[in-house]
């Protein structure tokens, strides 16, 4: 049987040879992408987990549906290890500059000295600190629950929307729930922050930070019966303080503790997020593992009918060979390491196709795909793993062919 490679070879075995390497590439650019990317935007996220500035998340059921935010805070910050407890509230506004058209931004109301405890080592050094937000508990505004009390009407704008806008510091910015400019109310400009390039998308990155309680009274989720959650909030971030933060037990007492308090609403900590993500992590990559099997064996089957194929072209030079007394042992590693090399070339060429096909989505993909690209991990030991698995799987192959060969009746192959 020729040996690929040499001049000698006839074109058809070198396409043969072509659409195998071709194939087994194929299969492995898909392991390659699906496992690096998935398992890169998994690391992602769980680092964000683990470095986020709260332990705690208190949610509930719907929109902005955790009512009496303020007093609930108050209750929670009463608990023994809790450091901070910041409500947090997401509305969708309408900036208004000039006579401009106005602009969509993401609104948090937060309670300013408690939002900056909560933050993560990246985030603390973006904002300012502290927040120049007037009232730093938002308890002058809130007035017990009245929102009688003077209102700051203060707030941040993140450096993005400062420089498309071209708002600066000291400068009065309209805000309103809807592009009726009648409902806006005028804000102070008191400072801007940082977005991070990779963490919001375009729109996203047009943000601002305001006292919790001026929110509500702007958005409608301040009082009943306009607001079906009262001094409404979408959640409320919990940081523990002192060995609690990495004291499993201690930190599920204190989350059994606000439980306690709201047995209605959700209260899940960052523990527990962080393996059920590693949980889901692990049963997605034995998804893409076995989604690219299917390839692989498509892969796989190509080479043994390749290699089975030049058993049969080559059988008078295998009865010659055995008949001038080559051990059997000899045909079946050279027919074992031709696979071995179809499948090792195909697999290194579907490793760099797979890396391309990632570099490309981050280079070219939507704002989301681009974002997932670029948190894409090639573990060297992944990769290896996968062209020794290609490489192993290819000794099946070969096995084909290389029984195929050693059936072949010398005296039939001298005719």
């Amino acid at each position: 049987m020729r040996r690929f490679g040499f001049g000698a070879q006839l074109r058809h075995h070198r396409l043969q040879q072509v659409l195998a390497i071709a194939a087994i590439a194929t299969a492995v650019s898909l392991p390659v992408v699906l496992i690096s990317v998935g398992g890169g935007v998994s690391q992602h996220e769980l680092a964000s987990l683990q470095n986020a500035g709260y332990q705690i998340v208190v949610s509930a059921a719907g929109i902005h549906g955790i009512s009496n935010a303020h007093n609930l805070t108050d209750r929670i910050l009463a608990i023994n290890s809790v450091a901070a407890a910041s409500p947090v509230l997401s509305v969708p506004l309408d900036a208004f500059v000039g006579t401009g058209a106005p602009t969509a931004v993401l609104a948090e109301g937060v309670i300013p000295d408690q939002f900056t405890p909560t933050l993560g080592p990246a985030e603390n050094t973006l904002f300012p600190n502290p927040l120049p937000l007037g009232d730093p508990s938002d308890r002058t505004h809130f007035a017990n629950g009245t929102y009688t009390g003077a209102a700051t009407w203060d707030v941040l704008i993140s450096s993005p929307l400062a420089q498309a806008d071209r708002i600066s510091v000291g400068a009065n910015l309209s805000l309103g729930p809807s592009t009726n400019a009648s409902q806006a109310v005028v804000f102070n400009v008191t400072g801007t922050f940082g977005v991070p390039p990779t963490a919001l998308g375009p729109t996203g990155a047009f943000a601002i930070v305001v006292p919790l309680s001026d929110l509500q009274v702007l958005s409608g989720f301040a009082a009943a019966p306009r607001a079906a959650a009262p001094d409404a909030a979408d959640s409320i971030e919990v940081a523990v303080a002192g060995s609690a933060t990495s004291n499993p037990t201690e930190l599920n007492q204190i989350r059994s503790e606000i439980q306690n308090l709201v047995p209605y609403y959700g209260v899940s900590s960052l523990n527990q997020e962080a393996q059920q993500l590693q949980s889901a992590s692990a049963v997605l990559t034995g998804f893409y593992l076995a989604l690219s099997s299917v390839a692989l064996t498509v892969g796989l089957l190509f080479l043994a009918l390749v290699l089975v194929r030049r058993v049969e072209v080559g059988r008078q030079s295998i009865g010659i060979r055995r008949a001038l007394g080559l051990p059997r042992r000899a045909i079946a590693a050279e027919i074992v390491g031709d696979g071995l090399v179809l499948a090792f070339v195909g697999a290194v060429i579907g490793v760099a196709g797979g890396y391309l096909v990632v570099a490309a989505l981050a280079a070219w993909g939507s704002s989301v795909v681009q974002d997932a690209a670029r948190w894409a991990i090639f573990d060297p030991v992944t990769l290896a793993t996968i062209v020794v698995g290609v490489l192993a799987l290819s000794l099946l192959a070969s096995a084909v062919a290389t029984r195929a060969a050693l059936r072949i009746q010398i005296t039939e192959a001298l005719r």
